[in-house]
């Protein structure tokens, strides 16, 4: 293992380069992003439109509403191509502190962040959302019409596409607790009561309100649970704290 008697301000120092190159392939990410920005838009307010009566479209009230709609499109967007790099150096930050032999594990790490944080937000976009729409939208009646504001919309819809990308992280996560002998199977195994109760929790906050599309997103965040214990499980310290 790397020296852990790294001076306080030599961490500073390492936290302060790996946040400048995040943001700098953030702020690349964006620029790349903000050419497509309205293929990306377009894809965005799929799921919305797919859902709406015919005839019906998203508006904006304020003038310069549309604009910054496509700047924080893009802004996101930048984050989704920056996160292989966001999470390379997420490892490297936490690397003096593995042993040699765990350090080996970077390109597997980066690869299964990347694959868990966009698969996360594509299984929300394609499955959920054209349910929790098509849920929200039904409450439209001869009397009541639905106008949604783009500005709305798309503030809510990044911030599931980001909360789903996030919570499929639940591995990586793990993986880390148990390297750290924070937690282990046997006790994640012995509290699945919990999990079960705080995946519903999570499933309400961050869907739709409605059943279905909170079951849809806590069915995988379950699995997620049950292969996180997996992963702790053939975590060398994981093995150690059981055998004890």
């Amino acid at each position: 293992m790397s020296d852990l008697k790294m001076p306080f301000t030599a961490h500073l120092a390492e936290l302060r380069k790996r946040l400048i190159i995040c943001f700098v392939a953030i702020g690349i990410g964006f620029l790349i992003a903000y050419a497509y920005s309205t293929q990306i838009f377009e894809w965005l307010v799929q799921p919305l439109i797919g859902v709406l009566p015919p005839g019906d479209k998203l508006v904006f009230t304020a003038l310069p509403e549309a604009f910054f709609i496509y700047i924080k499109t893009s802004f996101i967007a930048g984050i989704v191509l920056a996160s292989p790099i966001i999470f390379y150096e997420l490892w490297m930050f936490v690397a003096p502190g593995l042993y040699q032999k765990e350090k080996k594990f970077v390109l597997p790490f980066v690869i299964i962040s990347s694959f868990l944080f966009v698969g996360g937000a594509l299984f929300g976009y394609y499955v959920v959302f054209p349910v929790g729409f098509r849920f929200l939208v039904g409450f439209s009646t001869e009397n009541i019409r639905a106008l949604p504001s783009l500005q709305l919309y798309l503030s809510f819809c990044l911030k599931l596409l980001l909360g789903f990308g996030l919570v499929f992280e639940l591995p990586v996560l793990a993986f880390f607790l148990g390297w750290a002998g924070i937690i282990n199977s046997k006790m994640m195994a012995q509290n699945r009561r919990i999990a079960i109760l705080l995946v519903f929790v999570i499933s309400a906050i961050i869907t739709p309100p409605d059943v279905v599309s909170q079951i849809m997103l806590a069915v995988p965040l379950y699995l997620l649970y049950e292969g996180s214990i997996i992963i702790v499980r053939l975590t060398g310290r994981g093995k150690k704290e059981e055998a004890t």
